[in-house]
């Protein structure tokens, strides 16, 4: 027997176009690369590349990029505030057909760091919108976005943390986006305002920020996303209720505890000087328990009780001072920012 014959019978056949057997790591190969190349196939032709414009202070001209995800046929885009800045941003948006679109802002919100645009499309394709409450750490998930301006790279992770907090600023007011996704796919910049899908090719998060290697984070598509993303469409703008208090998370004593049930509540720290909280006697070291019956435990359960539906409306604020709980009627009136 040959040499050439020997190494055969013993390693396989090595001539070209041999078939050298199975693969044990080929099925799960398979099916990790099937659940990603259809995710990738089914969300792509919705992710735009975004060249962004804009006039800055001196009249100069910016020029910016980023991503966005077509969420209805008729050319609504959804993208990251940050990646547009302002209302009167103007640019191109590119898709993977080769098509190019003019697009403007509808509206933006900076404190959820979502925009909505608006492109002169009429048969794009939107990409399905999923819910991010039903995300388990360590699920599949993928992004796809336009990162250095690589039109249409693909990634691919997993969920690894969620309930994060994103702090954001517009003007003075300062709020926390809530429930932000923590992924490892690799993002980088220009993948903000993209797509971060599951496995079944739902929209569940908007690709926000770059955190550090390994780290990136999304603004969860969920009840209150599809809200803010409903009033951007149809006003332009998101309106949210002012107390105008400071305060965060401690501790309460035993007594209070045995009343309301729970260890927790939110301390005032600060209240602003004219607001609606001065006028109605809200005092700092104040305790918040409650705001029209709801429990607050945390400066973010006070945040999303803000909402435009009580600006101009009487709530009952009740808060434990001097030993004891006190209900205040306090009128909240509309963020400015």
């Amino acid at each position: 027997m040959s040499d050439i014959r020997y190494i055969d019978a013993i390693l396989g056949p090595t001539q070209p176009g041999a078939d050298p057997g199975p693969d044990p790591g080929d099925e799960a190969l398979d099916a990790y690369s099937k659940v990603v190349s259809g995710v990738a196939l089914r969300v792509a032709p919705s992710v735009a590349n975004l060249r962004v414009a804009r006039v800055v202070r001196g009249g100069r001209r910016f020029e910016g990029a980023g991503s966005g995800v077509v969420i209805t046929p008729d050319g609504f885009l959804l993208t990251s505030a940050h990646v547009v800045g302002s209302h009167d941003a103007t640019g191109r948006a590119a898709f993977v057909d080769g098509r190019e679109l003019d697009f403007t802002v509808v509206g933006m919100d900076p404190l959820s760091d979502l925009a909505v645009l608006r492109t002169e499309g009429r048969d794009l394709t939107p990409a399905g919108l999923g819910d991010a409450e039903r995300l388990r750490v360590g699920q599949l998930v993928v992004a796809i976005g336009n990162p250095f301006g690589f039109a249409g790279s693909v990634t691919a992770g997993v969920v690894s943390a969620l309930g994060r907090s994103l702090p954001t600023r517009a003007g003075q007011a300062t709020r926390f986006v809530e429930n932000v996704i923590q992924t490892d796919a690799a993002l980088n910049p220009g993948n903000s305002g993209g797509a971060l899908a599951n496995g079944r090719g739902e929209v569940v998060g908007v690709n926000t920020a770059v955190a550090g290697v390994g780290l990136g984070l999304a603004v969860p598509i969920n009840v209150a996303t599809r809200r803010i993303i409903g009033a951007l469409m149809s006003d332009g703008r998101v309106r949210r209720a002012y107390l105008g208090i400071a305060g965060g998370s401690r501790p309460v004593p035993p007594r209070l505890s045995a009343a309301i049930g729970r260890g927790v509540c939110v301390e005032i720290v600060q209240v602003v000087p004219g607001s609606p909280a001065e006028k109605a006697g809200l005092k700092t070291e104040d305790l918040v328990v409650e705001v029209d019956g709801t429990p607050v435990k945390g400066a973010d359960d006070l945040q999303r009780l803000m909402v435009g539906e009580v600006i101009g409306r009487a709530v009952t604020v009740t808060v434990f001072r001097n030993g004891e709980l006190q209900p205040i009627e306090v009128v909240p009136v509309e963020l400015e920012i």
